[in-house]
């Protein structure tokens, strides 16, 4: 369908004509009738965080979305751009993104009263309707409402007309979707600019006060502790928001795969890589037990992106050993596992009197997470025939970053045991010695855990088992 290029066609064409809010709510009700989710791309919110995000949309409220770093703040922010048309009419060059039937700036009004129903109509993609800030320190005034333009003012124009100003963020999104993360690190003169805005309707630049009605969502996010102890959301801007949304960290050890596995950066596209199940649930048991932890700062959070990195980090050795060895399969291992800890350092905040021990504690928190998993699948299996072979054999195993499946399985000098229900219970198939290597290496590490096979270091990456 040809969209009218005219305020007369677009007046003919019956498009609606409704503000910002009220469109995200119509499509909102349209996708809840369709049985569809608000947005897309969230985990583990359905029954928690997506029944309040719907609510406040419903009700046409700004709302603030409270939670630690990581939980998909901005993620679901991004995603409210779903709920807008596809494409919205505004007056052609305007900078505010005018409504043609509701002209708010002076040039259009102008414009409008001029040409009529000639007035020249305009279609702007939904993304173009969506803005999103970071709040830092340094932000003003002009960055987010506009300044006066000394060019424009140099053209003959006087100081308190309106068309002097160079618009800033805000209302060059006008009849959109603002978000603004972090709030409480917006400066307490630039919140009261917003509020204007966003309340008052009115601006000011330069002691000159404009009425500016626009027609925005305003969608904020905050870390609790800033938002509730250090109270640095002005009281007044704090009061327009009409609903608080709280986040949350996944639910469950699944979930937390789930989010990893569709965020995480894929691999090469010319190389096959294959990543056990247990070791992804290791990576999720770990940030679960750091998340518990009294060494770690949990005002801050270990956000999921934590995980994300970790995975990331788990495949790019594997990546790295079958490149540098020529194998056709890159299958992470524990000699991989333990390459995250360095990785994992700046990435969490840790509350210590000691200095120079966090490394400790995240290496005793994957101890215990790669326990914990191990125990999950292989309890009751009956391992005392591969002890007894480092017993009675005097066997030791050596493995490293660089060695390949082969050569670590060679280390066993034949037939390993028990090797084919190992796999099966780890829910691992095949006869790939990569995948063997990753599952036997897991079986060892889960031994010596448990106190049944000692580990020595032997350095850059390398270590050996033996007899305890």
């Amino acid at each position: 369908m040809e969209r009218p290029t005219k305020l007369g066609e677009l007046r003919a064409s019956g498009a609606p004509d409704r503000s910002v809010k009220a469109e995200l709510r119509d499509n909102l009700v349209a996708r809840l009738r369709a049985g569809d989710p608000p947005t897309t791309g969230v985990v583990g919110y359905d029954d928690t965080v997506l029944p309040e995000l719907e609510r406040a949309l419903l009700a046409g409220q700004d709302f603030i979305l409270l939670g630690e770093r990581g939980q998909a703040k901005t993620r679901l922010i991004r995603g409210l751009v779903e709920l807008l048309d596809e494409t919205a009419p505004a007056v052609e060059g305007c900078e505010i993104n005018c409504d043609p039937r509701h002209p708010t700036c002076a040039a259009c009004r102008r414009r409008a009263a001029e040409l009529g129903d000639d007035l020249p109509v305009v279609w702007i993609d939904r993304q173009r309707r969506f803005a999103e800030k970071l709040a830092t320190p340094d932000i003003s005034v002009a960055d987010l409402i506009g300044d006066v333009d000394p060019i424009k003012v140099a053209e003959g124009r006087t100081l308190g007309d309106e068309e002097t100003i160079h618009w800033g963020l805000v209302p060059r999104h006008n009849r959109g979707i603002i978000g603004i993360n972090e709030l409480p690190d917006l400066p307490e003169r630039i919140q009261v600019a917003l509020l204007n805005v966003l309340e008052e309707r009115d601006v000011q630049v330069r002691g000159y006060a404009l009425r500016l009605p626009l027609d925005v969502l305003l969608v904020a996010t905050a870390n609790p502790d800033d938002y509730t102890n250090r109270g640095r959301i002005i009281s007044p801007l704090k009061d327009r928001f009409g609903a608080q949304v709280r986040t949350h960290y996944p639910a469950t050890i699944e979930q937390e795969i789930e989010i990893v596995r569709a965020e995480a950066s894929p691999p090469p596209p010319d190389l096959a890589v294959h990543v056990p199940t247990v070791y992804d649930e290791v990576l999720a048991e770990l940030v679960a037990e750091l998340r518990a932890s009294p060494e770690v700062n949990q005002r801050s959070g270990v956000s999921v992106r934590f995980t994300i990195g970790a995975h990331e980090t788990l495949v790019a050795g594997a990546v790295r050993r079958a490149v540098r060895r020529g194998t056709e399969l890159a299958v992470p291992r524990i000699v991989d596992l333990h390459a995250v800890v360095p990785t994992a350092l700046g990435r969490v905040e840790f509350e210590m009197l000691e200095e120079g021990r966090e490394a400790e504690v995240v290496d005793r928190a994957l101890g215990h997470a790669l326990l914990r998993v191990w125990r999950r699948h292989l309890a009751g299996e009956d391992l005392s025939g591969l002890v007894d072979r480092f017993e009675q054999e005097d066997m030791a195993v050596e493995t490293d970053e660089l060695m390949t499946g082969s050569e670590m399985l060679g280390s066993f000098g034949g037939r390993i045991e028990g090797l084919a229900k190992w796999m099966e219970r780890l829910g691992e198939q095949g006869e790939d010695p990569d995948i063997a290597a990753s599952v036997v290496e897991f079986v060892l590490e889960g031994l010596h855990l448990g106190r049944r096979l000692n580990r020595d270091d032997l350095g850059v990456g390398a270590v050996r088992y033996g007899r305890s």
